[in-house]
């Protein structure tokens, strides 16, 4: 029996460690940016991945990792009641070496109830940036709930407002939303550890890692799988079907909105003319829009651009080949057609050596009106500090946007799905500088994951691709997609697996009402066929 003394020093260590326990409760030990718990009230079973009984098959270095948050909703969507399940957490993704967590990856499912997993397609839909949460493909086109903008796009006053989607996809696949480390709430752990996940490689294999984690903890490996990825998430979404089924992930079907996956259609620079070329079709479209063309020109949209098109590929491309051999009779000859298709003056298509930069393109066409157009979406304007600059200090389309997403995920994600956080949702930008993405190529060259999508195509010859493009799109102009579609050397079945749609509206053409149908109608259709 032990006496006072010991008794005595035995209470005074048990009172050490109930300090330091209340200590580490007081600290919060535990892994950066966890999801909140789940509620008691809404664990209902679902397909969805959430804690359950099957703990032991976890990691003890997983001991703190919090379940997702589950919630339960309805919407009505062609006169059917949908009853589906939303799940909001963190995924967290470990060194392969060291089985470390180094980042959680911020996601969003929802699931339709009463569903058997092995026949309920899955898509898994990200946006772009790189830097940009997937917020816009969310809570635009594809998610239950939408930010309701005016009917053609532009922006709304305030206070914003978030509708039911009826255009949205669940009625015909489960929807996987993710931000990639450095958008949205996904974060590395440490700070320096940042630079592993934000470039080209390591940004397709932290999200493949999700995905696999995902269809492994949610038990859909036999589920029916799509992809939808937007502006450079195209870049990702083509890498990725590469990179998956070399780790035994096929998909499909693979959607692209606004595509973009050779960037040596986009990026002019001396010694590549390329660019100039493609995008004409586009700075045509925007100036028919503005009324800035002649007469004979605005009367039809459709011909107007099939003429465009045909000068582009053909006499202005060789012009442009030609460089200083051009002769003074041919050098005007391309003045005089870029003046017809632009609405710039010839002396600007003179003094810019024939060839117009989009950045120039969005200040010029409406100088004399001192407005600028939008990058995003050239149907938008703006005003404009300074009559005299070269460029515009600001895409309008975006500041439209912007403000009313930004305000509704943050109140939609506290509110309906009861995810709370202080940290600051990354949108777009704030997670990493734009300069500090490591584009894994070599000075001079240009990022291209359209191999990937090829070897793809050559390795699953079930795989169908949807690719939606905006005429009014200047971040990645149509004509620039159907080059790239139509110089990867897919055989004549290949081409027949591919979808094309076109929308009158820009970048995110789905921020219009009537594009935003079509979209729907166009997606649902490949839908059905990818699954045949």
């Amino acid at each position: 029996m032990p006496s006072r003394a010991s008794s005595f020093l035995i209470l005074i260590a048990s009172l050490f460690s109930l300090c330091a326990f209340a200590q580490q409760r007081n600290r919060g030990d535990r892994p950066a940016n966890p999801a909140p718990a789940a509620s008691t009230a809404e664990s209902k079973q679902s397909s969805a991945p959430a804690a359950d009984a099957k703990k032991d098959a976890k990691d003890p270095k997983d001991s703190n990792e919090q379940p997702p948050l589950m919630t339960h909703h309805e919407i009505h969507v062609g006169g059917k009641t949908l009853h589906y399940t939303a799940t909001t957490g963190m995924m967290p993704l470990k060194n392969n070496d060291t089985g470390e967590v180094e980042a959680h990856i911020f996601y969003i499912a929802y699931t339709l109830d009463g569903q058997a997993a092995e026949h309920r397609p899955l898509t898994f839909s990200f946006n772009g940036g790189p830097g940009s949460a997937s917020v816009w493909l969310h809570m635009g086109a594809i998610g239950p709930k939408r930010v309701r903008m005016q009917p053609d796009g532009m922006m709304p006053p305030p206070p914003y407002q978030l509708v039911d989607n009826e255009y949205t996809w669940l009625d015909q696949t489960d929807l996987v939303f993710i931000d990639p480390v450095g958008t949205g709430y996904s974060r590395a752990v440490k700070r320096d550890q940042t630079k592993k996940f934000i470039g080209l490689r390591g940004d397709i294999e932290s999200v493949g890692e999700f995905i696999r984690l995902y269809l492994g903890r949610s038990e859909r490996w036999s589920s029916p799988l799509f992809m939808v990825g937007e502006s450079y998430g195209t870049t990702r979404a083509a890498g990725l079907s590469g990179y998956l089924v070399e780790h035994g992930i096929a998909f499909n079907g693979i959607m692209l909105i606004s595509s973009i996956l050779n960037f040596q259609t986009t990026d002019g620079s001396p010694g590549n003319d390329l660019p100039f070329v493609l995008f004409l079709p586009t700075y045509a479209s925007a100036a028919w829009y503005h009324k800035k063309l002649a007469p004979d020109l605005q009367q039809n949209f459709d011909k107007m651009r099939a003429e465009v098109e045909q000068w582009a590929a053909g006499p202005y491309a060789e012009a442009l080949a030609k460089g200083d051999r051009l002769t003074p009779q041919e050098r005007q000859d391309v003045i005089d057609h870029l003046t017809r298709y632009t609405g710039l003056s010839k002396t600007y298509i003179d003094l810019s050596n024939l060839r117009i930069e989009e950045s120039h393109f969005t200040k010029e066409l409406l100088r004399d009106k001192r407005e600028i157009i939008g990058r995003l979406d050239s149907r938008f304007t703006g005003t404009s500090r300074s009559a005299i600059d070269e460029t515009a200090s600001f895409d309008p389309s975006m500041s439209a946007i912007r403000p009313p997403y930004t305000a509704m995920f943050n109140q939609y994600v506290r509110t309906e799905l009861g995810y709370k956080s202080d940290l600051d949702y990354y949108i777009l930008g704030g997670g990493f500088r734009f300069d500090e993405w490591d584009w894994g190529v070599q000075r001079g060259g240009f990022p291209d994951t359209a191999q990937a999508l090829k070897d793809a195509f050559d390795k699953n010859p079930f795989m169908k691709l949807f690719v939606g493009s905006g005429y009014f799109d200047l971040a990645t102009p149509y004509f620039a997609t159907q080059y790239t579609l139509n110089h990867m050397e897919l055989d004549s079945a290949q081409h027949g697996r591919v979808t094309l749609g076109y929308y009158g509206a820009g970048h995110m053409m789905y921020i219009q009402d009537s594009s935003l149908g079509e979209l729907k109608k166009d997606v649902s259709a490949f839908i059905t066929n990818a699954l045949k």
